[in-house]
């Protein structure tokens, strides 16, 4: 117990506040709450990012994830008005299989992970790996053809999108 680093101890920490909201998500009966859980558990894995030293990594996850899709969830969530007396109501039978597939994924999944081993990242020198400086070198220097191509794909998109959605004025 005490040859535990600051580390290791955040790593645990934040692995129990992920999996409790995650599970929280699950079993919450309110919509509303289960996307503010899924989007506490969205921070939780943005630390877990930290703690590999990518920090481009978790605050793109947090803008993408916690910011854009969770907004969009809760609005999808507010328009559909959901109802318990319109909402189909399971049988025993359904949530006992639906248990059984759960557990048996679970199974599939540790039992294919068992085998692997960790990476140490250190060993290799590679600690600076995840940082925004040394992702901007390689992005405009190995990959400046494909980041050019990309914009101009986006750039494309959003002209499309604007003549799309434009109105005629006759």
């Amino acid at each position: 117990m005490l040859g535990y680093t600051i580390t290791q101890w955040l790593f645990g920490v934040l692995s129990f506040l992920a999996i409790m909201f995650a599970l929280m998500v699950v079993f919450s009966r309110n919509p509303v709450n289960s996307v503010l859980y899924l989007v506490m558990t969205f921070f939780c894995i943005a630390g877990h990012y930290l703690l590999m030293n990518a920090q481009f990594l978790a605050i793109v996850h947090i803008v993408v994830y916690a910011g854009a899709i969770m907004v969009l969830f809760l609005f999808v969530i507010m328009l559909m008005n959901l109802n318990e007396d319109t909402e189909p109501q399971r049988t025993q039978i359904t949530k006992i299989i639906a248990g059984v597939a759960g557990g048996l994924l679970l199974f599939v999944l540790v039992g294919s992970l068992k085998g692997t081993e960790q990476l140490q990242l250190q060993s290799y020198g590679a600690s600076q790996i995840g940082l925004v400086k040394n992702l901007g070198k390689v992005l405009f220097s190995e990959f400046l053809f494909p980041f050019e191509i990309a914009s101009i794909l986006l750039l494309a998109a959003l002209v499309g999108s604007i003549m799309i959605g434009k109105k005629d004025i006759k």
